[in-house]
């Protein structure tokens, strides 16, 4: 609208405050100005006079931030040579803070991201907002052919916003594979930086450019991706004996092992309500009634030897 009545008082010498009313910048700006004549009627004024006065301050502060940018390089500049093995570590390892700086962090090193992207999501699946940001991230990388393989725990199969991603994002060239048990969350970015968090609740993350590192996590991922199950195929949860399933199997394991329910849900990738379920059916199952009889049972039942 601005433009259209810019351009017909150009055209016509004038437009009326009424007809100006629609377009308040055109007065904002100064395009217009009061007609000396007539109190009623603005005159346009000339597009070269507005767009010199409005260049004008633009280049003076860029001219301004051009000196601070050439002072503050010239004050550390005596700094630059200073280097030391302290300096070097700290870059190596450096610790984000708080959500914001964290997923800002990994746009930035993801965005320039040319060969690899290395992923492990622990869990039973992400939410759809997370999925939907992992999208905005990913989907570059695949349109310029970067290779991308990522790691979910076996129940995020059953997870409808993770089978919808994976749906998504497969046929451009993602490798998906599950494992029944991972560690937590790891990116690695083209085998020179990787990201691990650093509390529980994942607003404290690492992010790690010290070589040896780098390589360590990346063979780390390397076996966990080796023992995988790729996402096209059946995961082998087949009956065993007593009717105990694999993940069941799994529970005994950890029970045995003297995890708490917490605990066994978190390595599992389940929510505590699940494991609660499958260790009821492991009680009906072995005829417990104790938690301490169940791991006596399970011990002594021999199906933790059937992995064997």
């Amino acid at each position: 609208m601005g433009k259209t009545l810019y351009a017909t008082a150009l055209r016509t010498g004038g437009i009326t405050r009424t007809e100006a009313q629609a377009a308040p910048c055109l007065i904002d700006l100064a395009l217009l100005r009061p007609d000396a004549d007539d109190a009623e009627q603005l005159r346009p004024v000339p597009p070269s006079v507005v767009l010199n006065q409005l260049v004008q301050p633009l280049e003076r502060e860029i001219q301004e931030r051009r000196k601070l940018s050439m002072s503050l390089a010239s004050t550390f500049e005596p700094f630059m040579a200073i280097t030391s093995e302290d300096a070097a570590s700290t870059h190596a390892i450096t610790v984000l803070e708080g959500l914001e700086l964290i997923n800002a962090t990994l746009d930035r090193v993801i965005d320039e991201c040319t060969k690899e992207l290395l992923t492990i999501q622990p869990g039973s699946g992400r939410r759809p907002e997370t999925l939907e940001s992992g999208l905005r991230r990913v989907q570059p990388l695949l349109d310029r052919g970067v290779d991308m393989r990522t790691l979910y725990q076996h129940t995020a199969r059953h997870h409808s916003a993770t089978i919808g991603y994976v749906e998504r994002i497969a046929p451009y060239g993602l490798e998906v594979r599950t494992l029944e048990e991972i560690i937590d969350r790891l990116i690695i970015v083209d085998r020179r930086v990787a990201f691990i968090p650093a509390r529980s609740d994942r607003r404290v993350a690492l992010e790690l450019r010290h070589e040896g590192l780098v390589q360590y996590l990346v063979g780390v991922f390397d076996q966990f991706w080796l023992h995988a199950v790729p996402w096209e195929e059946e995961v082998p949860y087949a009956q065993k004996a007593e009717g105990i399933t694999g993940v069941q199997r799994s529970i005994a394991k950890l029970l045995v092992e003297g995890h708490v329910d917490d605990s066994i849900a978190r390595r599992l990738g389940m929510n505590v309500r699940t494991c609660r379920a499958h260790i009821a059916k492991l009680n009906a199952a072995l005829g417990s009634g104790s938690r301490a009889q169940l791991g006596y049972l399970i011990a002594q039942s021999g199906i933790l030897e059937q992995d064997n």
